[in-house]
């Protein structure tokens, strides 16, 4: 092949080759597979070798590899200004009414009338800012830090190894463009079960990873962005945000799905209240949402102060992460004996809640983390999850170590180390393991025994010496009448639910059993699979990796659980009590609209409760999916629906209400 010819070859498979990256990493939704893609990418290797052609904005340039010697200084042509602040409603309320005020203000004195206010709410993003300038041939040239505003470093390099931050658009005219490099909670989890040193949070994931001289350990990180300004203008300029973004997007830029348009304050507070309910369902973390003025003409006329833009604000949530002292550690007793620490705390306020406990996993979680007694400790907390100690925020010379028990917390028995956990072996005497086993075994998803609580279960073991699952069906109503709040109704309710449990799907029975790994889905899928109770206690090694969704771990699980011959005849027991576990097959029908369609479910449905929709479309043949893509077929939206109904908008998804999905059935 000619030089020239080469040349030319390069260029068109660049242009391939980005135009690929940008579908699949920004818009998921990818037009060849990966293995023709790295044939593309392979041949435009061997070509750039031979030939010493290489441009700046090749994928190949993407790769992070070596260490540079130190970051330089970069000088913004356009300032990147800092965001006044609101931490209550009332401030936004405030800044809403100075903007009214000097917009009245300049129409009272001027013939060119500025516009009604409208502003746009996006979400603040939890991560680094990045500020990246094209040249006039689209050509990325430097990417940089926010630094002063005025200064940045430069992190050209780094910035690269961002997949979806495209390295060369189709606009004539020099720009800088503002985004935040993010990185996903995927990315976060991947990068930590290899590292040696874990990462303690998301944004300084992000950050660490920028501003981190070997490029290696930047493009391990896997970052992510979402681009919302453009800083630096040498083009046509805009008349509205709106417009900015629609360029942003047609430019290439990755975007986020939400975007608002509002027109007073209670649509910022009714929009200020989505996001937060959606915040801990999002893969990345935010902080809060940013509130601009559309108009531009508007922007002109209010301006700055010395530090902020007058027509922006944010709006901060509560703090998800803070910092507190590790006051000590205790010790508890779980349904399957495991025996786990739990870290007492400082009480501290974290996202208006008043948080004493966080969780600390085993031994392994606190030896990498470094955690000591004394220690002041990041906790983060995720919606009603309770929270966890991600790492140490500050080491004090009186910190002491953490050290395990060698016998159970609760009745003494020796511990038992297998794996990373310790567990107490004494299931039977062990009365938290004993509660908790048949508080579970009585739970709703399991045998649905209503009325049953674990203030019972506690009753039932110290008072009625209850020991065994198969001991609940043996209970006498005397026996009830002598614990604590229990009258003769209640007694004999209890009695019924009781009673009524003995007739009971095969999957609730499976789940109701507490087989370590296995959740109600897994249930249903072992008897879907393998049809009876007997089927799944004989099922081999390789009978469970056959079913889909079951690994490994979860098959030697199973495998373990029904080789204890004290389980066994537990099983026995229960079945000789009375207890009649059935499986019904559902036949799929296979004329539905809904054969092997992708459907999500959002909001609250009349008809429907989240189990009995899903086992509903999974009669009809279709998967279920709690995730919004363009692989997505349907979205099914009841009342109060969410950021899933936003993206399938977004996508161009069909959406069906209730009554729609009804008709189609």
């Amino acid at each position: 092949m000619e030089i020239s010819d080469s040349k030319k070859r390069i260029e068109e498979l660049i242009e391939q080759l980005n135009k690929f990256a940008y579908e699949y990493y920004a818009l998921d939704n990818p037009s060849i597979s990966d293995k023709e893609y790295d044939k593309l990418y392979d041949e435009l290797t061997i070509l750039e070798k031979e030939t010493g052609y290489i441009l700046s904005y090749s994928p190949t340039q993407r790769v992070g590899d070596g260490i540079l010697s130190q970051f330089s200084k970069y000088i913004h042509k356009g300032r990147l200004w800092s965001l006044d602040k609101a931490q209550s409603f009332e401030e936004i309320i405030e800044w809403h009414n100075r903007n009214v005020k000097a917009v009245m203000q300049y129409n009272k004195e001027n013939a060119d009338k500025l516009p009604p206010l409208e502003y746009v709410i996006t979400k603040k993003f939890d991560g680094l800012t990045l500020n990246c300038t094209y040249d006039n041939d689209g050509i990325m040239i430097k990417a940089a830090t926010r630094g002063t505003g005025e200064i940045g470093e430069d992190i050209t390099a780094q910035a690269k190894t961002i997949k979806a931050l495209p390295l060369k658009v189709d606009h004539k005219g020099l720009f800088e463009i503002h985004g935040e490099a993010i990185m996903t909670k995927e990315a976060f989890d991947a990068y930590n079960e290899k590292a040696e040193v874990k990462l303690k949070n998301l944004r300084n994931g992000a950050a660490g990873a920028l501003r981190n001289l070997n490029l290696k350990e930047t493009a391990k990180r896997n970052l992510s962005a979402f681009f919302y300004d453009v800083g630096y203008n040498e083009g046509d300029p805009f008349e509205s945000y709106i417009d900015m973004m629609k360029f942003i997007r047609e430019k290439n830029f990755p975007i986020d799905d939400y975007m608002k348009i509002a027109r007073d304050t209670e649509d910022i507070k009714n929009e200020i209240e989505y996001i937060n309910s959606i915040r801990a369902d999002l893969n990345y973390d935010i902080d809060g949402i940013v509130i601009v003025i559309n108009d531009m003409r508007t922007r002109a006329v209010l301006g700055y102060t010395i530090k902020f833009p007058k027509w922006a604000i944010a709006y901060k949530f509560e703090a998800e992460e803070t910092t507190t002292e590790l006051l000590d550690v205790e010790w508890n007793v779980g349904r399957s004996g495991r025996v786990s620490p739990t870290a007492l705390l400082e009480p501290v306020d974290l996202g208006g809640v008043t948080v004493k406990r966080a969780t600390l996993n085993n031994m392994d979680d606190i030896k990498r983390k470094n955690v000591k007694i004394g220690n002041r400790v990041f906790v983060r907390r995720s919606n009603d999850v309770i929270p966890e100690i991600m790492g140490v925020a500050e080491e004090l010379e009186n910190a002491r170590e953490i050290i395990a028990p060698s016998n159970c917390p609760s009745c003494g028995s020796e511990l038992m180390l297998v794996g990373a956990h310790y567990f107490c072996e004494n299931t039977l005497s062990c009365k938290p393991q004993m509660v908790k086993s048949i508080v579970h075994f009585g739970s709703r998803e399991a045998m649905n025994i209503e009325g049953f609580s674990e203030k019972t279960a506690e009753q039932l073991y110290e008072k009625v010496d209850l020991k065994t699952l198969s001991d609940l069906y043996k209970l006498k109503k005397e026996e009830l009448l002598n614990l604590e709040k229990f009258g003769d109704k209640k007694a004999q309710n209890l009695l019924d639910a009781i009673e009524k449990s003995k007739e009971c799907e095969l999957a609730s029975f499976i789940y109701a059993l507490g087989i370590p790994n296995v959740g109600k889905k897994t249930a249903k899928d072992l008897c879907k699979n393998l049809k009876s109770l007997e089927g799944i206690k004989k099922a081999t090694y390789e009978d469970l990796l056959a079913i889909e969704d079951i690994g490994e771990i979860v098959a030697k699980c199973i495998i373990e659980f029904f080789s204890d011959e004290k389980i066994l005849r537990s099983i026995d027991e229960l079945l000789a009590v009375g207890v009649s576990p059935s499986y019904e097959e559902t036949l799929v029908n296979d004329q539905s609209s809904f054969m092997d369609k992708t459907v999500v479910v959002t909001g609250t449905l009349k008809n429907f409760s989240r189990t009995e929709i899903k086992d509903k479309l999974e009669a009809l043949g279709a998967k279920v999916s709690g995730t919004v893509s363009k692989k997505t077929d349907y979205v099914i939206a009841g009342e109060a629906a969410g950021s899933k109904y936003d993206k399938a908008i977004s996508l161009g998804i069909k959406i069906l209400s209730e009554e729609e999905f009804l008709a189609m059935i």
